[in-house]
């Protein structure tokens, strides 16, 4: 008897606690920038209703997304801890992690009495667990957008809804007919001022109008079931975009991101000040955010989440700096950091000879970025917006303030030299405190977590298998390395850590008019164990008048087909040496979508007919998608 009166006390104290803790709804437009608008400055925005939720709420100037592209900044979102902290930023790599260390924050809501529920996306890019574990509804009801109906009566809820509307992929297609007027509109600085440009410009703005309307139903039907009273909402974005040069992209074009959150009245003591409608300038990263969530709803937070509390009676110190990654994005790979405080931005790229705009099958498909390429190849963009298709400088700074479109670069400016240095300084300290996976390349650990049966989330926790302090030397030298270097890059080539020789490695790549023991020890690397070293050899020597022995390398890696070959393709691309591998690239066998999107961009960038069977055909199913989902006009 005594039992049963203490299970009906804790279920109605359970209840009790339920009902108290605030519903939330968290709306998430994909792909868009904040300068997208209109609350954010942009004038020729139509966001009505985004508008109406900023003068009610409470609008954050400085968010950030710690990645510019989607699953590896919701494998941020969902873990609480920075996707290249766990091995899993690689644009859709779905790499294990140890699921009974890294709890997502949706189970501590649930256990906290909370409903939770997704719609309609997840892409975490973690594999080893069902997207749609943590969630009570499942795959087959996550349509149903509005989630929060399917709450037991008297159970808070979470709810995410995802809207597509402003997705890169609504820029596809027609760009000749649209109600926002291209006249009006003016580019930023790095892109050029042409029709076209301005044309898709307005395509996007029409989207980004789309998705306004679709926050205004959502909330329309939270008020008209009674909810507007007793739920947060918060809006954002999921990274910045979407014209290229900004998704997949570290500026800010491709990391500041809106954040406006609606506390009703009831829990006033949430605000983060006396009235709604303030702006807020607190710095705020995505990494922030599931933790905070925890925070306002009284749940359990893990120890591991790596964020800051930014709202409510748990807040934290805010931040001194936000940190972003670029690692591989689709079929292109990159290395690059961001560190920024709310005045100044620094990147730090680890592959500085890589172009920054390399050529990509899937924004490819916009227009603007078809006619960007093809006036870059006339001739006929200047130093600001040809830039993007050039070399980068190893180091990037950029006054935040006065240069919002990341375009003047202050890097090798004296007057600086001390904001520089204090930018590296904090970036180092924070890739040690959050043991950063990214000093080695993607198929290494992969290669290596797999001999060692673990995840890349364990593997680099493991000094004697992942030096990162020593890494980050490598890398910091030979991202600076002159030709006067070379006998040290040679001495890092003998190194046991093939960290330490990859990043030798590419430093030569960086090199010109190679010494001959320089050529010697490259032509050694050539048999090296690690496939990506003997990439990387090879592409130093070819760069050099090499190539011969080079040349058989890659060869031999396609018949072997090694575990880097997305690197190989790379490589070949990058070279222009498409045509010295017709044959192996018309033999290469391959169920990996990205490694078909490279050959085929190898074909297409060396003047070669597509693999019909892939590219043309894919680029055709995209192109009509574009245009059969092109908008309704009223």
């Amino acid at each position: 008897m005594k039992l049963h009166k203490l299970i009906i006390l804790l279920s109605l104290s359970f209840n009790s606690m339920a009902l108290q803790n605030p519903n939330i709804l968290w709306i998430v437009s994909e792909d868009n920038s904040a300068n997208w608008l209109g609350v954010y400055g942009n004038k020729n925005a139509t966001t009505p209703h985004l508008d109406k939720l900023a003068g009610e709420g409470f609008t954050y100037t400085q968010c950030y997304s710690n990645a510019a592209v989607c699953a590896p900044s919701r494998s941020t979102w969902i873990t609480g801890i920075h996707a290249v902290s766990m091995g899993t930023q690689p644009m859709r790599s779905h790499y294990p992690i140890p699921h009974d260390q890294i709890s997502y924050f949706p189970d501590h809501l649930k256990k906290n009495g909370y409903y939770v529920s997704n719609h309609f996306k997840t892409d975490y890019n973690i594999g080893g667990r069902d997207d749609f574990d943590c969630w009570d509804n499942d795959k087959n009801d996550s349509q149903k957008i509005y989630g929060w109906r399917k709450a037991p009566k008297d159970q808070a809820f979470f709810c995410q809804i995802n809207i597509h509307d402003s997705h890169e992929s609504q820029a596809f297609g027609l760009i000749d007919q649209t109600r926002h007027d291209p006249k009006q509109i003016t580019p930023f600085k790095y892109h050029p001022n042409t029709k076209v440009m301005r044309q898709n410009y307005a395509r996007y703005l029409d989207k980004i109008e789309d998705m306004d309307r679709q926050v205004g139903n959502i909330l329309k039907e939270l008020k008209k079931d009674g909810l507007e009273n007793n739920t947060i909402v918060i809006y954002s974005s999921d990274h910045g975009g979407v014209m290229f040069r900004s998704k997949r992209f570290i500026y800010n074009s491709g990391t500041h991101c809106p954040l406006i959150l609606r506390i009703p009245p009831k829990y006033k003591e949430l605000w983060p000040t006396q009235k709604p409608g303030s702006v807020i300038h607190r710095l705020v990263s995505f990494v922030d955010m599931p933790k905070t969530w925890l925070s306002i709803s009284q749940s359990a937070i893990p120890a591991n989440f790596q964020g800051r509390i930014f709202l409510g009676s748990e807040i934290e110190p805010e931040a001194s700096f936000h940190f972003s990654f670029r690692e591989r994005a689709d079929e292109r790979i990159d290395n690059a950091r961001m560190i920024r405080d709310k005045d100044f931005i620094y990147i730090k790229n680890y592959l500085p000879f890589v172009p920054t705009g390399q050529n990509l099958m899937y924004p490819n498909i916009m227009k603007a970025t078809q006619e960007w390429r093809e006036q870059h190849q006339q001739g006929l963009t200047d130093s600001i917006t040809g830039r993007i298709f050039g070399a980068k400088d190893s180091d990037e700074l950029y006054d935040s303030n006065k240069d919002y479109d990341n375009i003047n670069n202050l890097a090798k400016d004296e007057p600086y030299s001390q904001k520089l240095k204090e930018l590296k300084q904090a970036m180092r300290e924070y890739q040690l405190e959050i043991f950063d996976s990214g000093l080695l390349p993607e198929s290494e650990r992969l290669r290596l977590a797999q001999k060692h049966k673990m995840t890349i989330y364990e593997l680099i926790r493991k000094p004697e298998l992942y030096n990162l302090p020593a890494l980050l030397d490598a890398a910091d030298f030979a991202i600076s390395a002159k030709k006067s270097d070379q006998v040290q890059l040679c001495n890092m080539l003998n190194s046991q850590d093939l960290g330490i020789r990859y990043w030798a490695t590419t430093a030569f790549c960086r090199l010109n008019n190679l010494s001959k023991p320089s050529i010697s020890k490259l032509k050694h690397c050539l048999s090296d164990e690690s496939h990506e070293v003997r990439i990387y050899a090879a592409y130093a020597l070819i760069k050099n008048g090499h190539s011969e022995e080079a040349y058989q390398c890659l060869r031999t890696l396609f018949d072997q087909k090694s575990y880097a070959r997305l690197t190989l393709l790379n490589a070949i691309d990058w070279l222009k040496i498409g045509k010295q591998f017709i044959d192996e690239l018309k033999a290469m066998n391959t169920d990996c979508n990205y490694e078909q999107d490279m050959r085929s961009l190898i074909f297409k960038n060396n003047g070669l007919p597509y693999d019909s069977n892939w590219a043309q055909n894919k680029y055709q199913r995209l192109e009509e998608e574009a245009i059969s989902k092109r908008d309704s006009r009223p």
